[in-house]
């Protein structure tokens, strides 16, 4: 009996220790299969100048991207058991960059040029192909998202503070669609099914705006209230499940969540950042947030 109550009071005044470390608490192949629960946030260097994006395309998998000092994108990753160093990809954006994945090894990456055009570059498993100039006038930073296999939907807003839509098929770029409402920031977007997108933005009332597609047709605006400071970011683990992350006006990060049947209210994650957030979800219950703190440096806090 003593011998049990002795390794129960160890083992809890170790819990306590690490629960204390930055060290321990958010690398992804720590997530245990116990009650579920937020890490710490976890500094992974960089010097970045704008919020950052982030894709997943495994389990196990995530791709981060950011803009660095000198406005190129530069690329970090982390595969399944350690991080890679810092890669710069090239290019001139201005804004935060957005990324998606439709399968295996692929990666589509956007960002708005210094000409206001909207940019692309991909990972087709084995190289990066260059920067594609797509057109268009944005004023903010994009969002994209994907359904499908070699589908691509792109979200971004135009010099009339609409939201503008343009997508890829498989074979063609659409042209741009104007989706309307009138925001501040750049735009979010994830889908959790065919035919399923649903977008985010911060209205000019600075409350969460949301907007979906369901096969045949855009909903209106709803207006989910908060106080948000950036645009927000929007990650799905299952199907009809959102998480949504925006800064508050105390700069912390906030979340609110659509289970299925309803929203939640908003959830303070702490933290203090600049720009927007960025989220994924690489497996059900899993989430990886993205932010630059107040060092420009990036922070990753998860959900496990």
């Amino acid at each position: 009996m003593k011998v049990s109550v002795t390794r129960t009071l160890i083992a809890a005044v170790l819990a306590l220790f690490f629960a204390g470390t930055s060290a321990a608490v958010a690398e992804p192949e720590q997530a245990q299969a116990q009650d579920r629960q937020w890490s710490g946030w976890y500094d992974l260097g960089g010097v970045v100048t704008a919020g950052p994006a982030v894709s997943s395309w495994s389990a196990n998998r995530l791709d981060v991207f950011a803009r660095g000092t000198d406005s190129a994108v530069w690329h970090r990753w982390w595969n399944g058991s350690a991080w890679s160093g810092w890669e710069s990809l090239g290019g001139n954006i201005i804004d935060n960059p957005a990324a998606v994945s439709w399968g295996p090894d692929r990666i589509d990456l956007f960002g708005r040029g210094t000409n206001n055009h909207l940019l692309h570059k991909a990972w087709n498993g084995s190289s990066w192909s260059g920067w594609v100039d797509l057109g268009g006038v944005i004023t903010a930073g994009p969002a994209v998202s994907s359904w499908s296999a070699g589908r691509l939907d792109v979200f971004a807003k135009g010099t009339d503070n609409a939201l503008w839509h343009k997508a890829w098929t498989g074979s063609s770029w659409s042209g741009w669609q104007n989706l309307g409402g009138r925001f501040i920031d750049n735009p979010a977007a994830v889908s959790w099914g065919p035919n399923r997108i649903d977008v985010f933005v911060e209205g000019t009332n600075n409350h969460l705006l949301h907007k979906a597609w369901n096969g045949s047709s855009w909903s209106g605006w709803a207006d989910l209230g908060g106080v948000i400071t950036a645009g927000p970011a929007v990650a799905s683990w299952s199907a009809g499940r959102l998480d949504v992350f925006a800064k508050g006006a105390d700069n912390a990060l906030w979340h609110k969540a659509w289970t299925g049947a309803g929203w939640s209210g908003w959830e303070d994650l702490g933290g203090t950042f600049l720009h927007n957030p960025a989220a994924v979800s690489w497996g059900p219950n899993r989430i990886d947030i993205f932010v630059a703190g107040t060092n420009n440096h990036i922070y990753q806090k998860a959900w496990y």
